[in-house]
């Protein structure tokens, strides 16, 4: 049908264009913070683009319901302003007829939105989490480089190793320098290496001298030996049992019920509705008076969009504190949300008529 083929055209075109920009904003917001925390060693570098393309993966469905929004929002509006909406209106289409189009266009977004919340976001949370977690526990000995001198993560120990040409895991003219609440030490040796005992990585020096000093009495001892084993990895990476509710699978947040788990269900399920919610609204929130040159519609409908948004997120909360159970949570707010987008539908397809006895009491 000509009406159905036209909404669906405009629509899909203002949703391009509205995903394009919102993609390239966020994307800049967070090459930004990114490069930020590469900056202040909290990330590594190398994986820069790659963070950035996980947490791009992860905050997409929030992207794609903004977009949604916006382009209906914005695509309605425009018709309201250049008066297609009254052509429509006076050939007996009514803003309800408008729902089968609209939801003909957003079906397939709204698809892929269920599929980003429930396999997409944990999966990109827990890449991002690894990586960090990887970087922010490397191995001592992998900071430091051949020739200078380098701190360990917790500033405890300062290490000085000439690396052999042959082998990145044997070292020459090994020196650490270790301060341990009141004492502090200087271990010096002529060779180490690195040795491997699960969870732990050691390096292990031969032939060398340890000089401790007490900060607070001043005594001095001096220890040499054949061999000196020091724990290089004292932490490991986090297990997959103890990750944060975001990075955890769907799956098993439904097998372990613990208010946190809760919570996160809270926050995908919300999402989902709030994406099927936020068409329905846009509907009823486009409406605006073609008298009138201004977007204030828009702006009406983006506070909207934020409200409903910060309302997911403190429902969340609520459940993951055990102030909620999930299902009147998601109840309460969603199913709000939803027989207000029909009230302002009806409201909005009934339009004057409604006024239509009062102006005919007052003539006669």
């Amino acid at each position: 049908m000509l009406f159905d083929s036209t909404v669906r055209r405009e629509l899909s075109r203002s949703f391009g264009v509205t995903l394009v920009v919102i993609l390239t904003i966020v994307l800049t917001m967070m090459l930004i913070r990114t490069l930020g925390q590469a900056a202040g060693g909290d990330v590594s570098p190398q994986d820069v683009l790659l963070l950035m393309g996980y947490a791009s993966l992860a905050h997409l469905p929030t992207m794609l319901t903004l977009s949604l929004f916006i382009a209906i929002v914005a695509s309605l509006g425009r018709m309201y302003r250049e008066s297609e909406m009254t052509i429509w209106f006076a050939s007996g289409i009514g803003l309800k007829r408008f729902l089968r189009p609209v939801l003909q266009m957003a079906s397939p977004v709204l698809l892929l939105i269920v599929v980003l919340e429930l396999l997409v976001w944990p999966w990109g949370n827990q890449k991002s989490t690894e990586l960090g977690e990887r970087y922010d526990k490397r191995s001592d000995l992998s900071r430091v480089a051949p020739g200078q001198f380098q701190s360990s993560r917790d500033g405890t120990r300062v290490f000085f190793i000439d690396r052999d040409q042959d082998d990145g895991r044997t070292g020459r003219n090994v020196f650490i320098l270790s301060s341990l609440g009141n004492s502090e030490s200087v271990t010096t040796s002529l060779k180490g290496h690195i040795e491997q005992a699960e969870p732990d990585r050691f390096l292990v020096l031969d032939r060398g001298q340890r000089n401790e000093v007490n900060k607070q009495s001043g005594e001095k001892t001096l220890a040499r030996f054949e061999q000196y084993k020091v724990q290089a990895d004292p932490q490991v990476l986090r297990s997959v049992d103890k990750l944060p509710p975001k990075a955890t699978r769907t799956m098993e947040l439904l097998r372990a019920p613990l208010p946190r788990n809760q919570g996160e269900l809270t926050w995908r399920f919300g999402m989902i509705l709030g994406s099927i919610n936020m068409v329905l609204l846009g509907l009823g929130l486009a409406a605006t008076n073609p008298r009138r040159a201004s977007n204030w519609n828009l702006l009406f409908a983006l506070l909207s969009f934020i409200v409903y948004f910060n309302l997911i997120n403190l429902s969340q909360a609520w459940v993951a504190n055990s102030r909620m159970a999930i299902g009147p949570a998601l109840l309460s707010l969603h199913g709000s949300a939803f027989l207000l987008a029909l009230a302002l539908l009806w409201l909005r397809d009934q339009g004057n008529r409604l006024y239509l006895p009062f102006t005919r009491a007052a003539r006669t």
